[in-house]
């Protein structure tokens, strides 16, 4: 009762972990009571609450090797009129995709068709692990796994860039199709790491319908400065553009120090 009245004036994302891990029956029985709470607050706890991979929260380690158990609370609450349900049912979906990516393709199957708009929007966030993972099953579900039909071009802009600055990203498509095509168009730098070995990272680019014979120009800007979760390291980075999940044209720039 203290969790319910706190989450609705700061959180109770973390302290509720404890519960479900130490008195799981009770905790769970009431979960399902608070998805018809109405507060919104509340309503987000009994999904953020059971996430398994929470950031900077105890991991629940029974429910990343059995989701299960949280799925009913989900599918009550994935058309919650709160986008701020709505997307903790997204960030709970996505957890449970690096651990159970047959779950949530068999999910975006059975909830897709026929999707409200919102609904369609928090699966495509809960999908985004598979979608950059290249997932073909997840991108079918949208529409989106099909070959392009046509051809692709990629350039790098400048060749030689210094740590700090940024890229251009420019890529061409051409559609030798007769018909429209849903296309994610996504790209993948390969980070060069300090021993010289390289990390492949997706970046999210775009997602379009090309026309029939339609060509289109996509540019985008990729900067290079230092962040705390990633340093880049002097050296040649290839650069892959990925159109519904398959590499089409690559290029490289070269980082100096």
């Amino acid at each position: 009762r203290a969790l319910h009245a706190m989450t609705q004036r700061n959180t109770a994302e973390y302290a509720i972990r404890r519960f479900v891990l130490e008195h799981r029956e009770r905790t769970m029985a009431t979960l399902r009571d608070w998805v018809q709470d109405r507060s919104a607050h509340v309503r987000r706890l009994v999904s953020e609450g059971t996430r398994p991979r929470l950031p900077w929260g105890v991991r629940l380690g029974p429910f990343v090797e059995e989701p299960s158990p949280c799925l009913p609370l989900l599918e009550r609450l994935q058309d919650d009129p709160s986008d701020y349900v709505r997307r903790s049912v997204a960030n709970h979906l996505n957890d449970i995709s690096k651990d159970h990516p047959d779950v949530v393709v068999d999910w975006l199957q059975r909830h897709l068709p026929d999707a409200s708009p919102e609904r369609r929007a928090m699966l495509r966030h809960a999908a985004r692990t598979l979608i950059k993972q290249r997932d073909k099953r997840a991108l079918r579900a949208f529409g989106q796994g099909s070959p392009l039909r046509g051809r692709a071009t990629l350039a790098i802009e400048p060749g030689v860039v210094r740590v700090g600055d940024g890229v251009q990203v420019r890529a061409e498509l051409v559609s030798t199709a007769r018909t429209a095509q849903g296309l994610v168009v996504d790209y993948v730098v390969h980070h060069v790491r300090k021993n010289g070995d390289s990390r492949a990272k997706t970046w999210k680019g775009w997602q379009l319908q090309l026309g029939a014979g339609e060509r289109r120009a996509l540019d985008k800007r990729h900067s290079l400065r230092p962040v705390t979760t990633r340093r880049d390291y002097p050296g040649v980075h290839r650069v892959e553009l990925v159109v519904n999940g398959d590499v089409v044209a690559a290029s490289q720039f070269e980082l100096r120090a």
